[in-house]
């Protein structure tokens, strides 16, 4: 298992369930939707999508808080481009990749839990996170599966 996760090379052999590749190319599509969302909507997403009460803000803090989702948004955009590079062309990291998304997930929840950011009603995000965090756990047991894998 420890060579499925750290390959001494990374190439566009995949030797995992195919399930798990197609089910990695969701989450990558779902994360780029997400990082593109939180850039380019005028509020970040932050009251239209997450019910942050913006208008109950200062102007100051609601533009910071803007900011910050648009910050978040430029780091889930990197991440999702790594994670498009691996499908198209790095296959083999596609286990490690999970195992980050599954460290980054975990650590959303906890954050969420510790950190709370006010909002009017549960966001999508923290029920999203739930299905990404199971979708990513079923991801990286079935690409470490051998024997089904796609070799190019």
């Amino acid at each position: 298992m420890k060579y499925r996760l750290l390959p001494s090379s990374f190439d566009n052999n995949f030797d995992g369930h195919p399930a798990s590749l197609w089910l990695f190319g969701l989450i990558t599509t779902v994360t780029l939707g997400r990082s593109l969302t939180h850039i380019f909507l005028p509020d970040g997403g932050a009251q239209s999508i997450a019910t942050v009460p913006l208008s109950q803000y200062s102007s100051g803090a609601e533009s910071s808080v803007i900011s910050v989702f648009a910050l978040w948004g430029l780091s889930q955009l990197l991440i999702a481009l790594v994670m498009l590079i691996a499908v198209l062309r790095y296959r083999s990291m596609i286990p490690l990749l999970y195992l980050f998304l599954i460290v980054e997930y975990v650590g959303r929840i906890y954050i969420g839990i510790f950190k709370p950011l006010e909002t009017l009603q549960t966001p999508p995000g923290a029920t999203g996170s739930l299905v990404i965090l199971g979708a990513s756990l079923v991801g990286l047991l079935l690409s470490l599966r051998t024997g089904d894998g796609i070799k190019n």
